[in-house]
């Protein structure tokens, strides 16, 4: 890890408070990183669906490492501000994969990562978790390791006990390595208190339309807030209106509210200003 990066990866940490939670607009390429650091990012996270979609892959671990690892490299190059990539499952097999994928990740100039659960078994998952941790640790690098349950978000196990369930998984996470936990697919209050009030470590959640705002958020508990895939997915809907009223009308009013090209031409010509 270099000095810069040791820098924002302090910086990174340093974004995780009550009082702010630290909001991130997932970016999926370095265009779209250097528009969501414009709009005034304190730090960028990336999306693995929209990094996935933008190479022509499906989300879901079907991603190659090194086009991954290409894609967080040249988003950290855009960018002054930390840089946490969204890492799926860990890009491979078994734990000895995700070290490697970990290894690159920081090579490619990233502070920290999403690791996600999904179905696999907790304890798998917290194997492939300590890998992670042992390989940051060795590279001497303040990784921020965030792991994913998926719980909620995929509808995992019994309703009335998935809570129990979440909570649990948090506790084996962070004993494992973890910095923070991630709990996408929750917008209700009373869970997230729930889950801020039982887990030990920052608290990330995922929002969209009909979620609490930031601030409140914050009020319950939680550190972090992200936007996970919604940006990009808003970028192609808007990509696929334009295209549906050239074809169907002729028009063009889709393009209304585009940024003026010299704009985001020169959002990429600027020079970066590394974090001292």
């Amino acid at each position: 890890m270099t000095a810069t990066q040791q820098a924002k990866a302090r910086l990174f940490r340093s974004l995780h408070t009550l009082a702010g939670p630290l909001a991130l607009a997932n970016a999926w390429d370095a265009a779209s990183a250097r528009v969501i650091e414009s709009a005034g990012a304190s730090a960028i996270a990336t999306t693995s669906a929209g990094v996935a979609w933008s190479l022509g892959c499906p989300d879901g671990d079907a991603l190659a490492r090194d086009l991954a690892l290409e894609t967080i490299s040249r988003i950290t190059a855009a960018v002054a501000v930390p840089v946490t990539a969204d890492i799926e499952g860990g890009y491979g097999r078994d734990a000895a994969d995700v070290a490697e994928t970990i290894t690159g990740v920081l090579a490619a100039g990233a502070v920290g990562v999403n690791i996600e659960d999904g179905t696999r078994p907790p304890g798998e998952f917290a194997t492939r978790l300590g890998a992670a941790r042992r390989a940051a640790d060795r590279a001497g690098a303040d990784l921020f390791l965030n792991a994913r349950i998926d719980t909620y978000l995929l509808g995992l196990g019994n309703p009335d006990t998935r809570l129990g369930e979440t909570l649990s998984r948090a506790h084996m996470y962070l004993d494992a390595g973890a910095d923070g936990i991630f709990v996408p697919g929750v917008t209700d209050s009373a869970t997230i208190a729930a889950l801020a009030m039982d887990i030990s470590g920052p608290l990330n959640v995922m929002a969209g339309p009909g979620a609490p705002a930031v601030a409140e958020l914050g009020a319950l508990g939680v550190a972090r807030v992200s936007l996970g895939s919604g940006v990009a997915q808003a970028a192609y809907a808007a990509a696929r209106r334009a295209a549906r009223e050239l074809f169907d009308t002729g028009g063009y009013g889709s393009l209304d509210g585009a940024i003026p090209f010299p704009e985001l031409n020169a959002l990429l010509s600027e020079p970066r200003v590394a974090v001292s």
